[in-house]
């Protein structure tokens, strides 16, 4: 763990698993910072969901490059910041999946990559990953949910490839300690018992 007084926390998962959620609990229970992934801001999104193979470079290049920035601007922070999804993700997730589907192609993709490094490089990690696992079921409901209207044709084979990426990514990942904690099954925000576990998780790294 860092030797600064604050942190910086990395909360890492698909869509729809409750990533804004635990970030809204940790800035209510200990005063985290919140930093929000900027979603809706991204003016390649709409056009992205209608035709992948057409804007997929553009909108992976448009995340990559702003959260690169928000994350840089992270080391003046003074208090313990808290961040909704990381830019490990964007690369290693979204973007090798577009690849991997054929939705982007080789010589984009390995610009894209070759970008990534060299900002992974000047970037010093978060003191902590909380990766939120989640079923595909619960994945589409929440997100059925949630109403965004971009994403409610998302195909559940899309959430299924995303989600095994995360787990292969989860398991290489070592740049900082990792709490894994299960989105599907266990719920901090209404089961006291729960809350309880999750709590005592946190509490060994940040308290």
């Amino acid at each position: 763990m860092s030797g600064s007084p604050h942190k910086f926390i990395a909360i890492a998962g698909n869509m729809g698993v409750g990533k804004t959620s635990m970030v809204e609990f940790l800035h209510k229970t200990y005063g985290f910072e919140p930093v929000y992934e900027p979603f809706m801001d991204n003016p390649y999104l709409d056009d992205f969901y209608k035709d992948m193979k057409a804007w997929g470079f553009h909108s992976q290049l448009y995340f990559l490059t702003h959260k690169f920035r928000l994350h840089m601007q992270l080391h003046a922070r003074t208090r313990t910041v808290v961040q909704d999804r990381s830019i490990y993700e964007d690369a290693e997730i979204f973007c090798t999946n577009l690849y991997r589907a054929r939705k982007i192609s080789k010589r984009d993709y390995q610009t894209y990559m070759e970008l990534y490094h060299s900002m992974r490089q000047a970037l010093q990690p978060p003191d902590l990953m909380i990766y939120l696992r989640c079923s595909v079921r619960a994945t589409r409901r929440r997100i059925r949910q949630r109403g965004r209207p971009s994403e409610q044709d998302i195909p559940a084979r899309y959430i299924r490839r995303l989600n095994d990426l995360y787990d292969e990514w989860i398991a290489r990942y070592d740049l900082s300690p990792v709490l894994v904690w299960n989105s599907d099954s266990h719920d901090y925000l209404t089961d006291l018992v729960d809350r309880i576990e999750f709590q005592r998780s946190i509490e060994q790294f940040v308290g």
